[in-house]
Order: structure tokens, then sequence, then C-alpha cells
């Protein structure tokens, strides 16, 4: 098998659920603490046995200490094993507690008293084996390597004939060998390493068992809005999950997934309602196109064949330019990048606009003056057509609007650039301020029809200026409209 396919093996055999990952990484994780704490415990456990070994030892050792300084020869009975050897006697002085495995009625177990004497000394001792000893009995030290403690007492210091009664001669040196018994530490730590182990295991099971549980309670919530969210439909988009009052993560998912679905039902609603009102906008042209085409068709001798065209034509013109503006409004929706950026003057570009709409409006038609103001070029960083777009369209919709007056403000301000563009027409009403931005919107709809007005020019225009990571705005006046264009300013090119 490969490793691709092992892999692919692994894939298919680990947990998928939520329920038994979170279960499976709990006991795990319990797992790893269990072994470290375990592992602290036996270390703990067993050193603190070997400590209480080792006193019951050294108690041992000073009761035998204090007979030796009385000339008592200790008896054999004894729960720790030790030993009493001199130095100048081939045997031991005095034994028990299971050192008579050795047969030391020939010699001693451990080594003669050495030259420098200590009061008490733990140390180490091979102690040999004994082929007659019962390999099964735990508290048999023959064999192996044991700690020891000891003590020398110097025959001299015996008064009295006390060394005679111990067998000695008088300038012999005795030591006291005391043997630190492993078999208690090693119970007590094996049965501790036992009770931690199934301790661990049922501690495991039960964590495991536990959280599977809880998270299975937890998501409940969460398969309920799974289960209401599958259900919605485009068609359909009105359902909206229940939102826990417990308040934790699950409450916040809730009112997420309600804002998102009321989103949709907006972005739906929307798109039902841009439909419609663009089917109606097309719908206007193309019946006024159709009845003045078949009423000349009806009856050519008396019809005024250039007003006919002449009507034609505007009516074309109107389906035209509505057509561009949906195709607009349908690539800026797409959130496609910007094409061709690059660094535009918004005050030469706001100039050279404003003078064309200036020779648009003769005095004999409309006395309607067009001026820019500004004080410094200002650079603003996309695509040149684009931004004449917008310009036009906030031109347009002042003009459209104006008693005499539209005055356009080109600054610098910071890091930004900020238009302005004042009618001093009737203006817009307060709580209108938001709508007008909307598709197909329109205040007067009786004189935008007239005027050719199609209720998207201000919608492209804000979605033109967010598209540029800008924002446009109604900012109040007392007199007319004014339009604020708010755009980041970009480095002017090299060489200006």
């Amino acid at each position: 098998m490969t490793a691709t396919e092992r892999r692919r093996l692994w894939r298919l055999r680990r947990p998928r659920s939520v329920r038994a990952v979170a279960a499976l990484a709990a006991a795990s994780t319990t797992a790893v603490i269990l072994v470290g704490i375990g592992w602290w415990v036996h270390h703990a456990v067993y050193h603190q046995s070997t400590q209480i070994a080792e006193d019951q030892a050294k108690e041992q050792l000073w009761s035998l200490c204090d007979k030796l300084q009385q000339g008592i020869v200790p008896d054999s009975t004894s729960t720790v094993p030790y030993e009493v050897v001199a130095t100048g006697r081939r045997t031991a002085v005095a034994y028990g507690g299971g050192m008579d495995d050795f047969a030391p009625g020939t010699h001693h177990v451990m080594p003669a008293p050495p030259k420098t004497l200590r009061a008490e000394l733990i140390t180490t001792v091979r102690l040999p084996a004994n082929p007659d000893y019962d390999p099964s009995d735990k508290f048999s030290v023959a064999g192996g390597t044991n700690r020891v403690i000891t003590a020398d007492i110097p025959a001299r210091f015996l008064r009295d004939g006390k060394a005679a009664a111990l067998g000695v001669a008088a300038d012999a040196n005795l030591r006291v060998y005391v043997v630190v018994l492993p078999h208690t530490a090693d119970a007590i730590t094996r049965t501790i390493d036992r009770l931690l182990l199934w301790a661990g295991l049922v501690s495991l099971v039960l964590i495991a068992a536990v959280t599977y549980v809880t998270v299975r309670i937890a998501l409940r919530p969460v398969e309920a809005i799974r289960v209401l969210t599958a259900s919605v439909t485009a068609s359909d988009p009105r359902e909206r999950v229940t939102v826990p009052a417990t308040g934790h993560e699950i409450t916040a998912l809730a009112t997420t997934i309600n804002a998102t679905l009321q989103r949709f039902d907006n972005a739906a609603a929307q798109q039902r309602r841009f439909v419609a009102d663009a089917a109606h906008e097309l719908r206007s042209p193309l019946t006024t196109l159709l009845t003045s085409l078949e009423v000349a068709l009806a009856y050519p001798e008396r019809t005024d064949w250039p007003a006919a065209a002449t009507t034609a034509a505007r009516q074309t013109r109107r389906l035209q330019a509505l057509a561009e503006d949906l195709l607009l409004l349908a690539r800026l929706d797409t959130r496609a990048p910007t094409a061709d950026p690059q660094t535009v003057d918004l005050t030469a570009l706001a100039t050279r606009l404003t003078e064309q709409y200036g020779l648009q409006y003769p005095l004999a038609e409309r006395q309607l003056t067009l001026t820019c103001d500004s004080t410094a070029p200002t650079h603003a960083h996309g695509n040149p057509d684009e931004y004449e777009r917008l310009l036009r369209n906030l031109l347009d919709n002042a003009a459209r609007h104006a008693a005499h007056r539209v005055q356009v403000t080109v600054r610098n301000q910071d890091d930004w650039i900020v238009l302005t563009v004042h009618d001093d027409g009737p203006g817009v009403p307060s709580e209108h301020a938001e709508r007008i931005f909307e598709r197909f919107v329109r205040l007067d709809d009786a004189r935008s029809r007239h005027d050719g007005g199609t209720g998207l020019g201000l919608a492209i225009a804000r979605d033109l200026a967010h598209r540029h990571r800008g924002s446009l705005t109604l900012t109040p006046r007392t007199l007319g409209a004014c339009f604020r264009l708010r755009l980041p300013r970009a480095p002017a090119p090299a060489g200006k």
C-alpha cells in the first residue's frame, strides 16, 4: 500500500462527527495529563516509601548499637535483615531478619569494617547468592545489590568485659549492617501503579463519554439551525432560526445566520423589485415606440413621418441609455476589480465637464450657470471612464433640478479628496436623503420621465464611489441639494 493510499484510508476511517472528534481529543488530552501525573506520583510514592524503609532501618540500626554497647548479642528475630561483623573474627557477631539464608556459621556475608570508622553511612553491598534459599520469598535479600545503613563501634569503647561477652578482641572494630528492604517500596509503588492505571482507564472512558454527550447536547441547536437553514430557498427566504436565550456562541451563530438570511431576503426582494422596475422602464418607451409606429403604419398618408421618426429616435435613445445603465449596474454588482486603473486629476475632469455642460444650456433655453471652484490638482487612483461617468451623473442630476446655478467645488482634505455638487433647486426632503440613491427611485416621477431620467443615475454614482473605496452622500442645505463625494487621495504622477 502506497503512502497516498494509506492517507486516503485514514481519511475514510477517521471520525467525522464533531462529537467523536471532541471526545477523542478530550480523551487524548486527558491521557497525556494522566500519564504525566502517574509518572510523578509513581516516583513520589517510590521515594517516600524508600524513605520510610530507610527510617525503619535506621531505627533498627541504633537499637542494635545500643544492645552491642551493653554487651548484649542481638537475637536473630528481626523484621529487617542485619549483620554485625568485627575485625579479627571470621564469623558474624550477630545476624537476623533473613540473613541466615547465607549460612554465616562459617563466614560473615558483609565486608569487614574498614580502618576509617563512620558513625552512620548509607551505601550499597552486593550480596552473594545462596542456592538453598527460596527465591519466591520476597523478604529474601540474597543474590542482589541492596542499600545498607552501617554504623561502626570500636571495641575499646566497651567497658567491663563487654567486648569479651560479644566474642571480639579488645582492640577490634565492630560494624553493624542493616539492609534497607526494597520490597516495601516496590510493593507500595506497584499497588499505587495498579490503582492509577485502573483509575486512569475509568477516567478516560468517563471523560470521553461525558464529552461526547455534552457536545451532542450543545450541538442540538446547531442541528436545528442546519435543518431550518436547509429549508430556505431563493423563492422563499423568509425562514428564520430560533435564537437561544443562553447567550453563548450558538446564540451569536443564530443571530449571524438570521442577519445573513435577512440580507439574502433583502437582496432577493431588491432583485425582484429591480427586475420589475426595469421591465416597467423598458415597457414605457417600447409602448410609445410601438404605438407611434403602428399609428404611422395604419395611416401612412396622414402621418408626419419626420415627427414619427423623431419620436422613434428619442425613444430608441432612451432604451439605449437604459440598457447601458442596466449593464453597468450588473457589472458593478459583480464586484469585479477596476479595469485599467490610472491616476486621474479630478480637478481637471470636473473643470472640463462643467464647461461642456455650460455650453449645453444656452441663454435662450434656460439661464443656467455651471461653475467649478478648485485650488489645486486632486489626484485619485481608478478608472478615468468610471470617474467621468460618476461626475456626469451628478451634473445631470444637478442640471435637471437646478433653477439657475450649479456649483462644483474640489478640495484636498488630508488623505481625501472632497468634491461637492450643489444646485439651487427645490432640494431633497431629509426623509428621502438615502432613498434617492436606490435604483429607479424618482421623487418627481412625472418630471423625471419627461426629462429622460431613469432613476439610476445616483445609484450608479454611489456604486462607482464605493467601487473606488469612497462615499457619496447628500449634505443638508437650506437651499437646493448638495452631493458630497469623498475619495482617497493618490500621489501625484511623476513629473507633475
